[in-house]
């Protein structure tokens, strides 16, 4: 591929802005140990594995983008955010612009409340996004509530039984649900209706407080992926979390 389209691919601008930064000698790529700088937009590279530098930046080239973040409070999982800063903002530009077109960039895979924090993934395959937030597929997510008043058996009961919310008559309930402590509910969904856990916490009497999701299918969030932060996630961890959306 020519190093002009695969700066574009990866979300470095226009194609003539991607050329522009090529001749200006702002990119450089790994030759043996060493970075060497090339000015010929033209010149064809092997993309997989591909490791480059654009203006002091280092990347490496991803065909398709798999974003894990640690989504902190009081950001909208929105490109055209209400009131809070879209949590698109916590990405470098070329993550929001990989692609190019109206579609461009990495999208939320489901959305979080402003107020909400932990897991989100990120991804610029349909496919995937699809696959994970699908009803049909089951994916479990498990949250970390934090309730108002004390919890008890019949509450946590209720939840695995099935609670009726006011937009469905259908019952919905909790895949697995436990008490933790005296106000700390653990609370498994593998649906993903809007407010789910707040409005299901609501039908058995109680209130959420604070609400995190710490995981995702096989995926759960660790303690080195401070708020605010991101990385990508491995092939390994893509190929897990596809394999139990399709089981």
């Amino acid at each position: 591929m020519q190093l002009q389209d695969i700066l574009f691919s990866q979300g470095f601008g226009t194609r003539r802005i991607c050329c522009g930064l090529i001749q200006q000698g702002l990119v450089k790529l790994e030759e043996g140990s060493s970075l060497q700088a090339c000015t010929d937009p033209t010149a064809t590279f092997v993309e997989e594995g591909l490791v480059f530098q654009v203006q002091g930046e280092t990347w490496a080239y991803h065909e398709r983008a798999y974003l894990m973040v640690h989504k902190p409070a009081g950001f909208e999982c929105s490109q055209k955010p209400s009131t809070y800063p879209s949590v698109y903002t916590l990405l470098p530009g070329p993550l929001r612009a990989r692609g190019g077109g109206a579609a461009a960039g990495v999208q939320a895979v489901g959305r979080l409340d402003q107020d909400t924090t932990g897991l989100l993934l990120m991804s610029d395959d349909g496919k995937f996004i699809h696959r994970l937030t699908s009803p049909r597929h089951h994916v479990p997510k498990v949250y970390e509530v934090q309730v108002k008043h004390p919890l008890d058996e019949k509450q946590v009961s209720r939840l695995l039984e099935g609670v009726v919310l006011d937009d469905d008559p259908k019952p919905v309930k909790a895949q697995a649900c436990s008490a933790e402590s005296e106000f700390h509910l653990k609370l498994t969904l593998t649906e993903g209706k809007y407010h789910q856990v707040k409005r299901m916490v609501a039908a058995v009497g109680n209130r959420v407080e604070a609400l995190h999701r710490s995981s995702v299918g096989v995926l759960s969030l660790t303690g080195d992926l401070m708020p605010g932060r991101w990385r990508w996630l491995s092939r390994d961890e893509v190929a897990s979390l596809t394999q139990k959306a399709s089981g």
